[in-house]
């Protein structure tokens, strides 16, 4: 990063945001997926059973509706194409800034001290907006994530419980929990289907 590397702080800060939409959305769906199913949903009982009858259990793989899901896909497209503008700009404003401390590296040898200290206050006000605008970024992008998120959880856990309660099932597990399930029991496609016609 050359002379960015004299700001470790705001190096770090620009580089998360450059990868933050291609990366984040992706495994902050999975791990809440997972966090949901493994937290709140590991002990789901849909009706309780009858004294001494056994649970009837079946499976759903989260990870995998997150992976596959058109839903889920054209939701994430939607959070890429509204921070897209907010993004390109960080990345501009990051290239100028760099243009700038290059720029300074270069000519301040030659500069007067009234020069040199009107250079360096530049890039420090410039700096200073740079990280201001990438925190307040993260921060809407995380906020927007979180609400998108509060609705997928939301939708599946309704569906979840809907499709456990007509077939019967007093326990639905994350796959990813499981060691071993018949397929019979495996609800993904159903709940899937559910979710993305929804």
């Amino acid at each position: 990063m050359g002379a960015l590397a004299e700001f470790p702080a705001l190096a770090i800060i620009l580089t998360e945001v450059l990868y933050l939409l291609e990366i984040v959305m992706k495994k902050i769906l999975a791990v809440f997926g997972l966090v949901l199913f493994l937290g709140g949903m590991n002990a789901y009982a849909a009706d309780k059973p009858a004294a001494g009858s056994q649970p009837v259990v079946a499976v759903v793989n989260v990870q995998q509706l997150f992976q596959q899901s058109p839903r889920i896909a054209d939701l994430n497209k939607k959070l890429q194409d509204q921070f897209k503008p907010r993004q390109d700009k960080l990345i501009l404003a990051q290239k100028n800034l760099q243009d700038e401390l290059d720029g300074f590296k270069k000519d301040s040898a030659t500069m007067s001290q009234s020069q040199k200290d009107k250079m360096q206050k530049k890039i420090a006000n410039d700096q200073s907006t740079l990280s201001r605008d990438a925190n307040s970024f993260q921060q809407d992008l995380g906020k927007e994530q979180k609400r998108i998120m509060s609705g997928v959880l939301a939708d599946l856990n309704n569906i979840i419980s809907k499709i456990a309660k007509q077939n019967g099932y007093t326990l639905v597990l994350d796959s990813q929990a499981v060691v071993y399930a018949a397929d019979s029991q495996d609800i993904t496609k159903d709940v899937q289907k559910t979710f993305d016609n929804k």
